[in-house]
């Protein structure tokens, strides 16, 4: 497949490109680096792919889909191939974890013990539900009428670098088991274990030219995997700005598009919360994956009450947090993506500051760690919601702590942002918890928990946060088109 190249703990692989079953070099020749965010040192070239390959990674998945191969293969069957590509992945967990780590920067505690095995989950979970997918009949006095659900075809997947792997197998797996080829892009920042699936793939049996994988940049690989009339449907997840671009890209041929984008989500505390609880789940909620997470509880909305105590168990908490090593098993918080990243959190910091936040802990690079991209645990609180920390996604280890006095204004903080993706509803006055949950303007809420996610429920967001949903039934609906077959009797 690739030259090897020792890096750190593990051997990383030069990535190519995964078409047709066959790993191949970019047309153009060209490469990129790969760099490891803990070191800014190089750990692997990757093929940097271009608009050619592209087109013809897009022209492989639909030949592919039209012959039949995947997409009128009885569903017991893709659902055999698809369970034991979930098998190889654990089988691989190691590797998987280790490599996922090196890239993203994420600790390897988070990639082993969450990351790959919902990745596998993904795969059995959609595998499964695909052969008891339930048709719809409707009967008439001298007609009869029923609806298909057919694959609707090529599908491109445009994937984040946060979580790589596990948001690359949410989508693809759904997309497959329905019966469709797929085209993945991974983030050129974390393209190494994207560029696997194609050996669990081939491994597992999956048939040449159902699963393509091209690394490269969004302006020329992105455009063409969201414009290009062969493709039927398209899944993005990443900032809102780019989901507006590849909307508007989709729109040139009528291309359907499912789109999870930015979040600022309000997590609130209610004075008759269990505080310690709640101390706990915000701090899990903000600096899981170094705050790298669109799911991410930033805003912390705390009622006046026990505004002052729960700041104080928050920043005790905070200064526990060991950041470190993400290789590290007992490294609680690794290093952000790239150079460039970090300098946008620390300057988010500033302006937070500039704003007229207060500042507890953090703000600064971890000290100790100078050759990564490591930055403090960081808490800024008397932030007023107007401000820009508190409008703007910093995407990174930043929550911002805002004081309110009552019920309704807590939901009117909450809704105060372009965005709608989640929230969390700390509390344990039930009638209270389903009047907020029911008011608060997010695809997603919780109540005494964060980031629960059962497979079978809709997920996205509202607003600036998405279009569309998916999970369990909505993902099918999704990746087929309904079709309504009606005969005389």
């Amino acid at each position: 497949m690739a030259k090897e190249l020792v890096a750190e703990n593990t051997i990383i692989q030069d990535a190519k490109l995964f078409i047709n079953g066959e790993y191949r070099d970019a047309l153009s020749g060209e490469t990129f680096d790969s760099l490891n965010p803990a070191t800014n040192r190089k750990h692997a070239s990757v093929a940097n792919g271009g608009q050619e390959d592209a087109k013809l990674a897009i022209d492989v998945a639909q030949r592919t889909f039209v012959s039949g191969v995947w997409s009128n293969m009885p569903v017991e069957e893709r659902s055999k191939i698809l369970c034991r590509m979930a098998d190889l992945i654990m089988e691989n967990v190691d590797r998987l974890a280790l490599v996922e780590t090196l890239d993203v920067g994420k600790p390897i505690k988070e990639s082993r013990g969450f990351d790959i095995p919902r990745a596998a989950q993904n795969f059995r979970f959609f595998a499964e539900m695909a052969k008891y997918m339930v048709h719809e009949h409707f009967d008439m006095s001298n007609h009869m009428s029923y609806v298909q659900y057919a694959p609707a075809g090529v599908t491109s997947l445009i994937i984040p670098w946060n979580l790589p792997f596990m948001q690359m197998t949410w989508k693809a797996s759904a997309a497959l088991a329905a019966g469709n080829t797929v085209v993945i892009k991974p983030a050129s920042y974390t393209p190494l274990s994207a560029v696997l699936l194609g050996e669990i793939a081939n491994e597992a049996g999956l048939p040449p030219g159902v699963l393509n994988i091209i690394t490269g940049p969004g302006g020329s690989v992105g455009t063409v995997m969201a414009s290009h009339p062969s493709v039927r449907r398209i899944s993005f997840v990443g900032e809102s700005n780019t989901g507006k671009t590849v909307m508007r890209n989709a729109a040139e041929n009528l291309i359907p598009v499912s789109l999870e984008l930015g979040g600022k989500s309000a997590n609130i505390v209610f004075e008759d919360a269990d505080l310690d609880e709640a101390v706990t789940g915000s701090i899990e909620a903000i600096y899981r994956n170094q705050g790298e997470i669109c799911l991410a509880g930033s805003r912390i909305l705390v009622q006046e009450g026990i505004y002052d105590q729960f700041l104080d168990k928050f920043v005790a908490a905070v200064k526990k947090i060991k950041v470190g090593d993400p290789t590290d098993e007992s490294t609680d918080m690794g290093a952000l993506v790239s150079k460039g990243h970090l300098q946008s959190v620390d300057e988010y910091v500033q302006i937070g500051l500039a704003e007229g936040a207060k500042l507890a802990h953090g703000g600064k690079r971890a000290p100790g760690l100078t050759e990564g991209n490591f930055y403090e645990p960081t808490v800024l609180y008397d932030v007023n919601n107007k401000m820009r920390v508190a409008q703007e996604e910093i995407f990174g280890p930043v929550p911002v702590i805002i004081p309110f006095k009552t019920e309704e204004e807590a939901i009117q903080i909450a809704n105060d942002s372009i965005y709608g993706l989640a929230g969390v509803v700390w509390t344990n006055d039930l009638r209270r918890a389903n009047r907020v949950t029911s008011q608060v303007h997010s695809g997603l809420l919780w109540v005494n928990c964060w980031y629960v996610r059962d497979l079978r429920t809709p997920f996205g967001g509202a607003k600036a946060s998405g279009i569309g949903r998916e999970g369990g039934r909505h993902s099918f609906d999704f990746y087929t088109e309904a079709k309504t077959i009606t005969m005389k009797k």
